[in-house]
């Protein structure tokens, strides 16, 4: 395959001055576990972007190749491929200590991590670098971020879409101008470890339940689907067996004790294990193993998930969202909620302003202007910022003489109180590219949201991504986790709790894509939610003893479609004590969907967040 030839403009600091394994592959569907790759392909760089090695192939997956309308590979094009234990040791020797790249490259890994622990192995990279997640930092002037159209922004000629090999080509362009202009912007990579924390494992999902929560088993009375039973201690029965049984009788076998667990089968009330001592403080019903076994004969049919209650209207209808809780007393003058299109005054509508230096307080607060004038505010130096903002000490900022070499206004703490004059609608300056590549205007068309808006979600057909973003000086761990909540605000199981160490929901619904150490995003297939989740709440916390503010300010974008245009954003700065935070919810309008900015801190960390909506989380 022919490849570009190494480009003059390759960077040359030692940051951007790696061996690169790019790669993509081609699955049966979307879901990394359950389905499987069928083609692949790797193509090696050294440090000066010289090619150094090519793979690729097609593979019998051992299932249905799936749509083949998209990758175009029937069962009879893939007769007699090699299956991927056969390749595999070819695949890991290209990819052993190399930098990982793809586009979305958490897909591309997660099918890779999979395949290679199918044959008891695992993929043999430290890192990993997206290309997405550096577009999104680079902010180039294109309408979109998908892999056709940065091909196009860095002057590289896309053949075959959905072709491993034809994408691993273009992507061997776009690394080097993505690479090109991020040096120019003075851009960290976006670089993540592999696996960000313990070796993978397949993630093997517990078995979601169908049925509702009745409740807790009344004296004398049956057991009913949905009910959560939770088991400690010596059973005469194998516990697998006695889950089995469970789970296919209907009931929700859970691994810790709530207030919302209905019983706790146990051979030993004083045997003092931690789950009795929550069943017995919280008042959870006790039964013996022989009582169980013969209340599991006789289980009587719950109320599926999805279906409507009597009397209840097809879907659910929220007539009026609840607020969320008010913010600490010295910052309880949020701004009112507002639909995205109210406010008429928008005089620096479509100019992206960063701000540089001042206190937390002061920064947060020229943020806030800017956006109350129709701007947006940046977290970090990219190709779209157009103004500056200079509070005091803000000029021995490292990204200062980044921005003296780009040409940018830069404006004292004033110019917002002097109300600017809006910016040409033809007004665009020169963007960092790669050498073949043509300029354009940048074309962002996201709605921009005060904290406490909301904007209804045009396509409910989709997926649905909700990124956060952090200014890329910060120097702590941070989590961006999700929680699919009732109409109570309480999640029905623990699988509800989307986070790091379960990063995908049983049923596909909601899943945590990692983008990088200052990103992270959340999916959500809003069309597939069950009627019973009522709003998918968004959050970030932060691991150790740092807070809010030494993160700064955090900016969520919401996208429908991997690469697509944002259509919305906001910059948060709410937090500053906090170490957790609901950075913002995706909740039911009548038939659709809305999207509301929070910004709601709290002191307390992660744990106590998820206990706040009813996740079982052990001391």
């Amino acid at each position: 395959m022919a490849l570009l030839s190494a480009s003059p403009k390759w960077p040359t600091l030692p940051e951007y001055v790696r061996d690169w394994a790019l790669v993509d592959v081609e699955p049966s569907g979307l879901r990394p576990g359950r389905d499987r790759v069928l083609s692949l392909a790797v193509v090696t760089l050294d440090g000066q972007g010289r090619q150094t090695g090519e793979f690729s192939t097609l593979l019998d997956p051992g299932c249905d190749p799936g749509p083949v309308h998209v990758h175009g590979l029937t069962r009879a094009r893939l007769a007699g491929a090699p299956t991927f234990e056969e390749i595999a040791p070819r695949v890991g020797a290209l990819l052993s200590s190399r930098v990982l790249v793809a586009h979305n490259a958490q897909f591309d890994y997660d099918f890779l991590a999979h395949e290679f622990a199918r044959v008891r192995s695992w993929v043999p990279v430290s890192n990993r670098l997206c290309t997405l997640a550096l577009n999104r930092l680079v902010a180039p002037a294109t309408p979109d971020l998908k892999l056709g159209t940065l091909a196009t922004h860095y002057g590289v000629r896309q053949e075959r879409a959905h072709d491993a090999q034809d994408d691993v080509r273009v992507l061997t362009g776009i690394l080097r101008g993505s690479l090109d202009a991020a040096e120019r912007l003075g851009l960290s990579l976006p670089l993540l470890s592999c696996p960000p924390r313990q070796d993978f494992k397949p993630y093997v999902p517990k078995t979601p339940c169908a049925y509702r929560n009745p409740g807790r088993l009344h004296e004398g009375g049956p057991l009913v689907q949905g009910m959560k039973v939770a088991v400690t201690g010596e059973t005469g029965t194998a516990r697998e067996e006695l889950i089995a049984r469970s789970v296919a009788a209907g009931l929700n076998m859970m691994t810790t004790v709530s207030g919302q667990t209905s019983v706790l089968v146990t051979n030993d009330p004083s045997e003092g294990t931690t789950k009795l001592r929550r069943a017995v403080a919280a008042g959870v019903p006790l039964v013996d193993e022989r009582t169980y076994l013969r209340l599991l004969d006789d289980v009587r049919p719950g109320q599926a998930k999805g279906a409507t209650r009597p009397g209840a209207p097809d879907r659910p209808r929220a007539a009026a969202t609840p607020a969320p809780p008010q913010l600490p007393a010295q910052r309880a003058a949020a701004s009112p909620a507002r639909t995205a299109s109210a406010g008429a005054d928008r005089p620096l509508a479509g100019r992206r302003v960063l701000v540089l230096g001042g206190t937390h307080e002061a920064a947060a607060a020229e943020r806030a202007r800017a956006v109350g004038l129709g701007a947006s505010a940046a977290v970090n130096l990219s190709a779209s910022v157009t103004d500056v903002v200079l509070l005091p000490g803000g000029e021995s900022d490292r990204r200062m003489s980044r921005i003296g070499l780009l040409g940018l206004p830069v404006h004292d703490a004033n110019w917002l109180l002097r109300a600017p004059a809006p910016a040409p609608a033809a007004e665009s300056r020169p963007q960092p590219m790669s050498e073949g590549a043509e300029a354009s205007e940048p074309r962002d068309t996201a709605e921009v949201l005060v904290r406490g808006a909301v904007v209804d979600l045009p396509d409910t057909a989709g997926v649905w991504t909700v990124a956060a973003t952090w200014g890329q000086l910060a120097r702590c761990e941070v989590d961006v986790v999700a929680f699919v909540v009732d109409a109570r605000e309480q999640v029905q199981g623990d699988e509800d709790f989307v986070f790091y160490g379960a990063p995908e929901h049983p049923d596909g619904t909601v899943r945590l894509a990692v983008g990088g150490p200052t990103e992270q995003a959340v999916d959500v297939h809003l069309e597939r939610l069950p009627l019973e989740a009522s709003r998918v709440v968004i959050a970030a916390a932060i691991d150790g003893a740092a807070t809010f503010s030494d993160i700064g300010a955090v900016e969520i974008l919401a996208t429908c479609g991997v690469g697509a245009a944002p259509t919305a954003r906001a910059t948060l700065d709410a937090a500053t004590t906090e170490r957790s935070m609901i950075l913002a919810e995706v909740y039911r309008r009548g038939d659709g969907w809305r999207l509301r900015a929070v910004g709601q801190g709290y002191d307390h960390a992660l744990a106590d967040l998820a206990r706040h909506y009813g996740v079982d989380v052990a001391d």
